[in-house]
């Protein structure tokens, strides 16, 4: 009895922090959509949209170790699926729901379509692939990016080259600052559970986290799942912005975009792919009045943060693991080091051998 008390305990404190920073970001976020300019706003939403992308991939390529070039494709599957299902309910009303409040649940269902889709194509081109390693699996997932392209662009149903246009713009700062919780939120309690540490140890050593008995491939394949789950949330996203569902979104340039911000934040760090996200996207908006030499200056600034850090704007770290941020424990003192324990007392009848 104690025990199922105690396991619900705990259930409902998991659940609580999970729960949490949705209770307290989605009001702000309420209260924050009402006081931008739509040009702000745009810059935001697109902010968050590749945050989304560069944390989710960074489950795969930083905590996972592994090296996907396809985060393009997995995001035209979710954008598609988002988009057709928008579209087949644009005149429909959910009964008994005021209009507005209807377009708002079709598009949740179609976002978690969308989602579901995506990892069902994770799930496929996981399973085999995610049995090789490095190279190979960037020229399989780069392999499937090329592949979903070209079939998107010969498909009468999708539109083909021309896809998808007049779409309702549904995307605002809400729904995308949305997701940006929900994938720290995931990213956050992945890194912190038995799957993440069991992860973590097959990015260190694949092989000893195999002969502890890890089972590698099914660890991979969750992740992988996971992470193109949340690129389909951003394909989703996106083409509800932009109004327009178009292979050419998802072109390899787009995986190579957020594997940048990945690397550039730092491999394995949520904080870091939220700040380089931010970073880049700001930065290349900030350049755009440069014109023609917008991009040229966009790769120097690549090239100079890469010089200057390596490992990443933030290496493996967490802002939350910083000094500031981090919480002490008993017996610790404030410079890091432990607090000094009084000497043991000598017994009276002096040493027991």
């Amino acid at each position: 009895m104690a025990r199922a008390t105690s396991l619900t305990l705990d259930a409902i404190r998991l659940g609580g922090r999970s729960t949490l920073p949705f209770l307290i970001g989605v009001p702000l976020l309420w209260l924050a959509s009402g006081g931008v300019s739509s040009f702000v706003e745009i810059i935001l939403i697109t902010a968050a949209i590749n945050i989304v992308l560069a944390v989710s991939l960074n489950v795969v390529n930083g905590l996972t170790g592994q090296f996907s070039l396809g985060h393009a494709g997995f995001m035209a599957v979710g954008a598609y699926t988002s988009a057709k299902i928008t579209m087949a309910f644009r005149t429909i009303d959910i009964l008994a729901l005021p209009p507005a409040i209807s377009d708002q649940v079709i598009f949740l269902l179609a976002l978690v379509a969308g989602m579901v889709t995506a990892a069902a194509a994770g799930f496929l081109v996981g399973m085999p692939s995610l049995r090789l390693g490095g190279d190979y699996l960037a020229i399989v997932t780069l392999g499937f990016n090329e592949i979903i392209r070209v079939i998107i662009e010969n498909t009468a149903f999708l539109g083909e080259a021309t896809g998808i246009a007049g779409l309702p713009r549904r995307t605002n700062l809400i729904w995308a600052g949305t997701g940006v919780i929900a994938v720290v939120t995931m990213a956050r309690r992945l890194a912190d559970s038995t799957h993440g540490r069991a992860l973590l140890a097959i990015r260190e050593d694949e092989v000893a986290a195999e002969a502890m008995g890890v089972d590698t491939t099914g660890y991979k394949v969750r992740a992988f799942m996971i992470s193109s789950a949340f690129a389909g949330l951003a394909g989703g996203l996106l083409v509800h912005l932009i109004q327009l569902c178009t292979p050419r979104s998802f072109t390899f340039v787009r995986s190579i975009e957020v594997v940048t911000m990945v690397v550039l934040g730092g491999l394995g760090s949520v904080t870091g792919s939220v700040a380089a996200a931010l970073v880049l996207t700001i930065s290349l908006e900030a350049l755009r009045e440069a014109q023609q030499y917008r991009m040229v200056m966009y790769s120097l600034l690549l090239i100079v943060l890469m010089l200057t850090r390596p490992s990443g704007i933030f290496g493996n770290r967490e802002l939350w693991d910083m000094a500031p941020f981090r919480r002490r424990r008993p017996g610790v003192s404030k410079a890091g080091g432990s607090a000094p324990s009084s000497p043991p007392e000598e017994s009276s009848g002096g040493m027991e051998t």
